[in-house]
Order: structure tokens, then sequence, then C-alpha cells
């Protein structure tokens, strides 16, 4: 098997045991060659949560926890990424004003920020809205940004970061600024084009470039695991499908396959990649 005695990273996935495959969908991870993954916690509407304080988003990093539990029973090396999905945003202002809003995803990334502290998690998670939204929420949803970036700055931890399709030069300076590694910070469906370090979308076609140029970079799914959506962004054997159609028609080597699924991630994250 080309996959043998590689490790296979999956960066951004979601397992769902409530609302999607839930522990099968990290099994068909595992069977097509996949060894380690990045499980982040999913939106609190997710779980019939509606948060009116910080301290409501505990119930869906507990929940991840025991999801991560359940999955390393099957094998899987797993490590959870804390945070508030900047989406959080809009269905907050439904219920509360825009300052209160703010305070509870501000509170809710505190809170995030003690799992990793704990060493419960490796990174926080956290951004701005990648659809269109007026100035006021716009200006709202860096200021949380901002606050997730300070926080992973304190916690010595990565922050990978939902945003709008483009390079995100701006965050990189809110990182400077924030006391934080610009590399440290994740774009999560990324384009190339970003000074922060991109994590592919394991389909695009950019990555054996990429790979050939000896970029640092991840590959995730965004799996969503949702019933309602089967299969979006991309099903949970596209990381390792991909890595070895890959490797298969030589547009990546055995050792950009090391780098993409090994040392970047061991590297962004502090955390250590090896095969059980």
């Amino acid at each position: 098997m080309i996959l043998s005695g590689l490790p296979i990273t999956d960066d951004h996935i979601h397992i769902d045991p409530l609302n999607g495959k839930g522990i099968e969908a990290a099994k068909e991870f595992q069977r097509a060659g996949g060894t380690h993954m990045f499980l982040v916690t999913k939106p609190s509407w997710s779980y019939g949560i509606s948060p009116v304080s910080g301290e409501d988003f505990r119930e869906v990093f507990e929940t991840t926890l025991k999801t991560a539990k359940k999955i390393r029973e099957t094998g899987i090396v797993v490590f959870t990424i804390m945070g508030v999905h900047p989406a959080e945003i809009n269905r907050l202002c439904e219920r509360m004003t825009l300052k209160d809003a703010v305070r509870v995803m501000k509170c809710g990334l505190s809170v995030a920020s003690e799992y990793v502290t704990e060493g419960l998690s490796v990174a926080l998670k956290s951004g701005r809205p990648h659809y269109e939204v007026d100035e006021t929420i716009w200006a709202a949803s860096n200021d949380i940004l901002n606050h997730a970036l300070i926080l992973s700055a304190d916690c010595d931890c990565a922050l990978q970061i939902h945003a709008e399709t483009g390079p995100c030069n701006d965050v990189a300076v809110m990182a400077g600024k924030a006391g934080m590694l610009p590399e440290r910070v994740v774009k999560h469906f990324s384009i190339p084009e970003t000074p922060l370090t991109p994590s592919m979308l394991a389909k695009d076609e950019s990555i054996p470039e990429m790979a050939g140029a000896g970029r640092i970079f991840t590959m995730e799914s965004d799996y969503m695991d949702d019933n309602t959506r089967p299969g979006a962004v991309i099903g949970p054997k596209s990381v390792p499908r991909f890595t070895r159609r890959f490797l298969e028609k030589g547009l990546i080597t055995e050792e950009s396959a090391y780098r993409i699924h090994r040392e970047s991630p061991s590297k962004i994250y502090g955390v250590e990649i090896e095969l059980p």
C-alpha cells in the first residue's frame, strides 16, 4: 500500500455522533489510510445550544472531548481544536445586541483557552465571516479575532481561522501586534497566496506545486459530518485518498508527504505526529 509507513493527517475535520455518521466517518478515514486528525469544534447550533454567556460554549467543548475519546478507541490519533465559529455573531445578534454578542463570543474563546492551558486542546479557532456583512459586524468580528490572537499568544498555541476567500494579509499584521507568529495562524480552507499557514482542501490542484516549492502547509477535508449535507465539504476519506493519488501520479514526493502530514503540523501545533 503506497501510504504504508506514512502518517496521514487531516488538519480540519468534524465528527458528529449526534447529527452525522459519527465514529463510522472516523473509521472511513482510517480505512482509507488516515492516521491523525485535528478535530475541530462545531458551531453551538449544531448541538441545539443557544448561548447567552461564554460558559454556554463549554457544552460544545465537552462534547468535542467525548467525541475525541471515542475516536481514539479506533486507534486514530486525535488532537482537538476549541473555539467559537465566527458565524455565531449573526445568530447571537438575532437574540441580543451586537455588544453583548461580542462579549459572549470573547468569553467563549476565553473558556476555550482554558482547555488549551489544561492540555485538553492544542489550538484555538476563531475568524471572521466568509460571507458579506455590514461594517459594524465586520469591525466587531475583527475585534473578536484580535482577542483570539491575544489568547493564542498567551497560551503559546496555534490559531485556526475561518475567514473570507483571500490572502488575509491584515490578519498577519494583527497577529504580529498581538505577539503571535503569523505562521502559527492557520488559514482554514485556504488559497496558496497567504502570509498565514495555508490549510488546503485535499482536492486543491495547487497542492503539487506548493509541495514542489517546499511550502509549509497542511491538508484538510473540512468534512462537516452532517446528515443534511452528506459528504460536505468533501468526505472523510479525502485527505488519504488525494495524498495517495498525488503520490501514485508522481505529483508529490514521499518527502513532501512527510512534510505535509508530519513535519508541518508538528511544528505549527507543537505536537508529535508519529505512527502508533
